[in-house]
Formats: C-alpha cells, structure tokens, sequence
C-alpha cells in the first residue's frame, strides 16, 4: 500500500514559515527521567526561526507606511534574520543591506548574497556604540539611504510580539499545554520572550530557563543588576555584549550558562545520534535542557528550541579541522586516560587535612605516611593543597608554629584534573611547571593524588609490557 501524500500547496514559498515539528530526544536524553522536545526550527525555509518574525515585521511596516512598495530594508544581523529577511525581500519586491559581524561563518555571508542582498562585514572584537560595530553601522547606512526602513530586530517590539502570536501558540497546541520546562538561547530576546510570555499567561508554573553563552552581558546582568565584563566568543547568534530591549528579564526563572566547547559538542551529537543538523546555538539550548533535565523533577517534560540549521556552519562547527585549530575537538590520548594510572596504580587511600588543622598535625601526617603534599577539604569540598616546601619555609622564616594554622600556605592553584582527563594533560602539567603532583577531583571533592613518579611508573610499566608482547 502506499503512503499518502500530503497535498498541501503554497502561493509562494511564505506560506511555508511556521508549522514545525516538534521532536522527541532519545539517544541524549536517555536515563535522565526526564522527556526533552526540540522545536525544528531550522525547518523554515529560509533554515531559521526568523523566518517568522522577518514575515511579520515587513508585513506590519508595510501596512504602517514605514515601508513603500519597492523600498530598501536595512538590518543589523549575524545571519539568520538576514536570510530570512532576504527571502521575504525577494518574495515581496524589497532591496536589502545588511551589517554582519566578521565572526560569522562565509556559508552565511554568502548565503545573503545568494537573495541578492548586499553585505557590508564589520569588525566583531568592538564595543557595541562603536562606528565600526555592525549596529552602528547598519544605523548609519539607514540614515543614508533615503526611504529605507530599519527593521532593528534588537529593540523592535514587533520581533517579540511574532513569537507571542505565532510561534508561542504552535508550541503551546503541539504539547498539549504540558509543558514544565521551556529552554532557549538569549540573544535578540524575542524568541525567549515572546514565547515565555505566552507560556506563562498560559500556564504560571512553566519554568522558563535562557541559555546563555560565556562572553555574554545576559547571565550576570540576571544575577547582579550589572552588565560585568564581556569577550569574544565562537558560537553565533546568540548572546550580546549589551542589553537589548526585547529581553524581558521578567520572564526568566533560571539561566544555563555555556561556553563554545559544550555548546559545539552538543550540536554535533544531536546530528550524529539524533539525526537532526543543527547550528551551535541548537547545541547551546539543548546542553541548557540536559542541565535542566538533571535536576527537574522525574518525568518533567522540557522543551528546547531549535533555532538553525547546521548547513551554515559546515566549515566551521562541522570541520574537524577548524574546531582541532581552536581546541575544541577531543583527540584519542597518546598515553591513556588518568583513570588507566589509577586502575594499574596499587590502591591507596588519600590522605587529606581540614581546614582547621593546625601545621603540626599536617607535618606529622605528612611524616606519618611518607608523603609531601595533602589536598584540603571542608566537608567534603577541596579547598586547595598544602605541600612540604612551603611548610619548610613557613618555619623557616620563623613566622609559623606547630600551632598556626595552615591557612595562608594552602595553594588555592593546585592543578585539578578528573579521572575522565588524559594523560597527555598530566604529563603537560609536569612538564610545563613546577608542580610535582596533581589532585584528581570528583566534582567538588578530592579522589586522588597523581605524584611524577606515579605517571612514571606507568609509563615504565606500559613500555616493559609492550617489549614483552614484541610489539617494540
């Protein structure tokens, strides 16, 4: 028998915007609980969600007059809403010039110009009132050009109110209304703020999570009342270096902070086992709905969205070579993992001082086991390592006792490594400085201490058993 077809037909390519699918995680969400739902964004036909609020926007500013038949629209953008804008231009009779930060991916530059846009690329490491800065510059081309209309997606309302009436609405009828979570990038703010204000009128309960890449103003503004230091970052389109007035802070209960590695590494996962080719702002949101899904109650339901697609990002994201060049890609470890030392390593028990200790109890510790450096806890949580040398040199300098207290020689420094790091790592650190040792940490608490002379017994061990397999 076969499968029947969908019929629907279009009058032009517009009509495709919106009705995307919702879609079920399962390789990535599995055994944490909890259900996670991506919205396909990157179905548009244009390959973002701006492809809504480009089609809203034109539509209101052409009903309002700010945009006569034939005119010129202006836009600052780092992609997707000049794509998106581009296609409904060329639908609809419009030129386009757009300011892009020289950051983005060619893919994208090439892509406006596919439209017939013109492209003018700024400088991205400038601050945002600067002449250079693609706002700026977008700002100064609109007063230039007589006629022309700014679509000023940051602070335009009409980006928020897209989200509130068309994409909010969609999402809310495809779950049913049984939504606990909401998770989305914070970048212009009207996808997070549209849709979470919809949600919520809907439903008060619905936590309503942004995610938020480091480097960006959103996260500490939240947390502080201030905008904090900002810096360049890879992943694009979302986060600012200032705040935008579609970001209702409001509407936030919570904000997963992600930085490039974690943002890349997600993306390319959901296309390796999930199927679905996303850009690194879909891997930022869904690493948001992992973190959410770990500490939400079993069986909440999460919904991320996802807001491009990866095809713009096949040179960089999606090349093994670009992300190796910026340190991003984890290669197979030459020497093992640091699990592996401790596996072959004979089992001891890690000898650690509290805080409250008092140097005579740690020199005598130290003497006691034959060992010349302790990690330092407080209920359970490391707060640094105390070494020989620098007791040595306390009473030394004659300012110390067996009485004082060990706090002022603690070394708050001491390189940390996981069981899960290589040992290329450990041997860089040996080799690159001074220590002699590094504490192996179990998220905040101390497991184990790796020494010079444990990672060389290892290597001794390995090359004596590589000469007797005859493989040397």
């Amino acid at each position: 028998m076969k499968p029947s077809l969908d019929k629907k037909r279009y009058t032009t390519i517009l009509d495709a915007i919106g009705n995307t699918p919702l879609i079920r995680l399962n390789k990535l969400s599995k055994d944490l609980g909890s259900e996670i739902w991506v919205k396909a964004e990157y179905l548009n036909p244009a390959g973002s969600i701006k492809d809504r609020i480009a089609l809203h926007i034109l539509r209101k500013a052409a009903e309002e007059g700010q945009l006569p038949p034939g005119g010129t629209i202006v836009e600052n953008t780092s992609g997707n809403t000049g794509a998106a804008i581009a296609m409904v231009a060329s639908v609809l009779g419009y030129k386009c010039i757009f300011t892009m930060p020289d950051k983005m991916s060619q893919e994208k530059v090439n892509g406006l110009k596919a439209f017939g846009a013109r492209v003018v690329v700024t400088p991205t490491n400038v601050p945002p009132d600067s002449p250079q800065s693609y706002y700026e510059t977008a700002k100064r081309i609109h007063l230039e050009t007589p006629g022309s209309f700014y679509v000023n997606q940051y602070h335009n309302p009409t980006n928020t109110e897209a989200h509130f009436l068309l994409t909010a609405p969609e999402l809310w009828e495809q779950t049913d209304g049984k939504i606990d979570y909401y998770v989305a990038g914070l970048g212009t703010g009207g996808t997070f703020s549209g849709v979470a204000k919809y949600i919520k009128q809907m439903n008060p309960k619905v936590k309503c999570v942004g995610v938020d890449p480091l480097g960006s103003v959103f996260y500490h503004y939240w947390k502080s009342g201030q905008l904090g230091e900002t810096f360049v970052y890879k992943v694009e389109g979302i986060g600012e270096d200032m705040l935008v007035g579609n970001m209702d802070f409001s509407l936030i209960d919570d904000i997963v902070q992600v930085d490039d590695k974690q943002s890349f590494e997600v993306g390319r996962r959901l296309a390796r086992e999930e199927g679905l080719l996303v850009g690194g702002s879909s891997g930022s949101a869904v690493y948001g709905a992992l973190e959410v899904a770990k500490r939400a109650p079993k069986g909440s339901v999460i919904v991320a969205i996802l807001p491009d697609s990866g095809s713009r990002y096949l040179s960089k994201m999606y090349n093994d070579e670009w992300m190796r060049d910026n340190g991003m890609l984890e290669e197979p470890s030459r020497l093992g993992l640091v699990r592996d030392l401790l596996r072959k390593r004979a089992p001891h028990k890690l000898i650690a001082a509290q805080r409250a200790d008092h140097v005579g109890d740690v020199i005598g510790r130290m003497k006691e086991h034959g060992i010349s450096q302790m990690p330092v806890v407080e209920a359970g949580r490391v707060l640094g390592v105390i070494e020989e040398v620098d007791l040595l040199n306390f009473m030394l300098q004659g300012i110390g006792s067996a009485t004082s207290s060990i706090e002022p020689i603690v070394h708050k420094d001491f390189p940390t490594v996981s069981e899960e790091s290589t040992l290329d790592e450990v041997s860089s650190i040996f080799t690159r400085s001074d220590y002699d040792a590094v504490l192996v940490t179990k998220g905040d608490s101390a497991a184990d201490i790796i020494t010079k002379i444990d990672l060389i017994d290892y290597l001794l061990h390995g090359a004596s058993a590589k000469h007797s397999n005859g493989k040397l």
